[in-house]
């Protein structure tokens, strides 16, 4: 599989979200390869007359969104957003989710917790029997004692941590934190470890997005494959 049929996939579940969009929705815009996609299609529909009003998760997103003509919701305005979209690095077959690839996770779980329904779009190379192994897990963290907190992490997960670099300097979020990729070689219980590394101070929020998924499109060559989360 090269990495342009890998985009293929991406781009097969993008357009499969899209059937999801109706005219006048509030939308929560993902970040991220798959979400590019995403935001070219609707561009379409926005230019095709469609009308929507949409909630971006980085300014990357911001940009590509103002660029498809989709109007932006300001970031103080009291949201009622009717559907986010968005990509995930990892997905299990419960449709828990490893986000922050890219170091939005945390504006990209307060979209998806405002949201009615959250549609996840992945290539069939993000499907996993239990998270973790091949994928480290995100967290966001305060700069402040910033030593110390990485340490308690350490301490609950017993794995390693390790501070995100851009260059040779921290990664800073576009609100000012800082990222600790925490490499497991399985995460059993997501829920679990969610609640235990919320529990440490200094931690802002984590890139674990449990028991929130309603639709998985899975995007792959030979089409896209929508799976629907079980709520029993």
């Amino acid at each position: 599989m090269t990495a342009t049929d890998l985009d293929a996939c991406k781009r097969t579940a993008a357009l499969k979200a899209v059937e999801y969009v109706r005219d006048g929705m509030v939308l929560g815009l993902g970040t991220g390869s798959t979400a590019k996609h995403l935001l070219m299609a609707l561009g379409v529909k926005v230019r095709n007359g469609m009308k929507l009003r949409g909630v971006p998760t980085s300014q990357e997103t911001a940009d590509l969104a103002a660029q498809s003509g989709i109007a932006l919701l300001q970031t103080d305005e009291p949201w009622v957003i009717d559907l986010a979209i968005d990509g995930a690095d990892q997905a299990d077959p419960a449709f828990n989710l490893i986000k922050g690839g890219g170091g939005a996770l945390l504006k990209e779980k307060i979209v998806a917790a405002a949201a009615k329904q959250f549609i996840v779009m992945v290539d069939y190379t993000k499907q996993v029997s239990v998270l973790g192994g091949s994928f480290p897990l995100p967290v966001e963290i305060v700069p402040f004692g910033w030593r110390s907190t990485v340490r308690q992490i350490e301490n609950v997960t017993q794995s390693r941590a390790l501070v995100r670099e851009r260059g040779r300097a921290p990664f800073r979020t576009e609100t000012g934190n800082m990222i600790v990729d925490v490499h497991l070689a399985a995460i059993e219980h997501p829920r679990q470890m969610e609640t235990a590394l919320n529990q440490i101070p200094g931690v802002v929020e984590t890139g674990l997005f449990v028991g929130r998924t309603d639709l998985l499109i899975v995007g792959k060559p030979a089409g896209a494959e929508v799976l629907t989360a079980s709520r029993t």
